[in-house]
């Protein structure tokens, strides 16, 4: 591994089916990468008539800025659209990012497949139902191929071999040629029940640069199927850690001149023929049960706006299924609208500090809610938000809602991340860590209620708050699922309201 750090590639995966009359043919694309070792992987499909069904998944974990992998799925995802295809985007893994940029390319919102947080049976129905009507599916996945959060468990890799996805390796060249010949080799070998049948080539130099990189894959046994040349304005500029577009920044005039490329210098064409597998039955979806509530009319409010943002669009619509949802924001609007539920997800009040705490008329609304025994959920940002106080990188103090006794700061910036259990009274709760800020360690600190894991079983100090009828934390907690939404569910409707401390 160490030796493969100076080279720098990208894969893709794909899987097509031809089905006649009721049977319809699908192609699914997967994109895959590797940090470390900047490997990826992605798949495309043939383009047909519009009574077959084309599936693209992806699996790639990645930023903007230098690499260039998502950068070709969203071109990717461009130029089927601009082919009058109806495409539907996902993401492997429980990144926010990549979906909210899938869903400006594609026009479509980006569902996430987890291998964690979901189960088996979650996944394949989620894949068959938001694929119904499309005509394209794409899923980016996360990290290398086969990265889990325990060896292969949890991986792209995993995903892809059960909704039997076909692989187009997408390899970053720049600063090499031939020598790719054993890495496409090793992936088209490493497990043979992954069907590795193509390859295109990011940051190619020249046509003279790509004949060598034609040459390694004809030697390896993958077919080339194009490249993207080296180009300085097809980069997207991050801002605050990667995770937000400059406000000047134009994505659409970016993803069409992405695609452009994609067009000229890959083949699609071919792409979609060699992944397209004939009289292929569609993945089947398997019947979730849902658990019997008492009632399924609550008033749901849920903060949308550009501090709060980051939501799975599965969680969303299961909340759909429960009532009536009303978005507001805590930036904009001075008060909460009716609400039986109120959930504040991640994004980022950091970047809005001086605007959230001068308006006081929505901190004082969410904190008379929650002091008359309302239900909330709070997530990450959403966390920071009922503290008493988010301090700023500029060491400034910001009042917030006052909720929760104690403050964030952003100071002395530290990532955590990874996958988490929280183990909640008799209840297990699955999710996933990412911030950069930290609480203020207090005399009489806020007390966790629950025992918080890593994916791999070691515990950690992930906390997560309970006063009164809100639970507040910095895991990114995943309800949609049926078969693992019972502690969702008891919150909402299992216990009385609890209006003491």
């Amino acid at each position: 591994m160490v030796n493969l750090v100076f080279t720098n590639y990208l894969f893709f995966l794909f899987h097509a089916a031809n089905i006649i009359g009721s049977i319809y043919s699908i192609t699914r694309i997967y994109v895959i990468s590797m940090l470390h070792l900047r490997v990826g992987f992605i798949s495309l499909f043939p383009r047909y008539i519009r009574n077959r069904i084309h599936e693209i998944s992806f699996a790639n974990r990645c930023r903007f800025v230098g690499k260039r992998k998502t950068t070709f799925t969203l071109g990717l995802l461009r130029a089927l659209r601009s082919r009058s295809l109806r495409v539907q985007p996902f993401k492997c893994g429980p990144d926010y990012i990549d979906t909210r940029h899938h869903k400006m390319a594609a026009g479509c919102a980006s569902v996430n497949l987890d291998g964690f947080m979901m189960s088996e049976g979650h996944i394949k129905d989620l894949y068959a139902r938001y694929t119904s009507n499309a005509d394209v599916a794409v899923t980016e996945g996360v990290m290398g191929l086969f990265d889990g959060y325990d060896a292969m468990r949890g991986s792209s890799a995993e995903i892809s071999g059960l909704l039997r996805i076909p692989i187009v390796l997408v390899v970053n060249a720049k600063s090499t040629a031939y020598s790719v010949a054993p890495l496409l080799y090793g992936f088209r070998n490493f497990r043979k029940d992954l069907n590795v049948v193509g390859a295109v080539f990011n940051f190619v130099a020249s046509e003279s640069h790509y004949s060598f990189l034609r040459q390694a894959c004809e030697d390896a046994g993958v077919e080339a199927l194009g490249y993207l040349p080296k180009c300085a304005d097809v980069e997207i500029p991050s801002r605050h850690l990667g995770l937000s577009l400059d406000e000047d920044f134009c994505f659409e005039e970016f993803a069409d001149r992405v695609a452009c490329l994609v067009e000229e210098h890959v083949d699609i064409d071919r792409l979609l023929a060699i992944t397209a597998l004939p009289e292929r039955q569609p993945v089947p979806r398997v019947k979730e049960v849902m658990r019997t509530v008492s009632k399924a009319n609550l008033n749901i409010a849920i903060a949308r706006d550009p501090a709060f943002n980051f939501s799975y669009e599965e969680n969303i619509h299961f909340l759909s299924t429960l009532g009536k949802i009303t978005y507001f924001s805590p930036l904009r609007d001075d008060c909460l609208p009716e609400a039986d539920f109120v959930y504040l997800p991640g994004g980022y009040p950091e970047l809005y500090l001086s605007e959230l705490s001068m308006n006081s008329g929505m901190r004082e609304s969410i904190h008379s809610f929650v002091e008359v025994g309302g239900k909330l959920l709070a997530e990450c940002g959403g966390m920071m938000y009922l503290c008493k106080e988010i301090i700023g990188t500029d060491g400034n103090a910001y009042p917030m809602a006052g909720v929760l006794p104690q403050s964030a700061t952003m100071e002395n910036m530290k990532l955590r991340l990874g996958y988490r259990t929280l183990c909640y009274k008799n209840d297990v709760l699955r999710g996933h860590e990412f911030h950069y800020s930290r609480i203020v360690p207090m005399e009489s600190p806020l007390p966790s209620v629950a025992k918080a894991f890593t994916a791999k079983g070691g515990q950690t100090d992930t906390p997560l708050y309970r006063y009164k009828n809100v639970l507040a934390g910095y895991t990114h907690l995943y309800w949609g699922d049926p078969c693992r939404n019972d502690w969702f569910i008891d919150y909402l409707y299992g216990e009385a309201p609890d209006c003491s401390r």
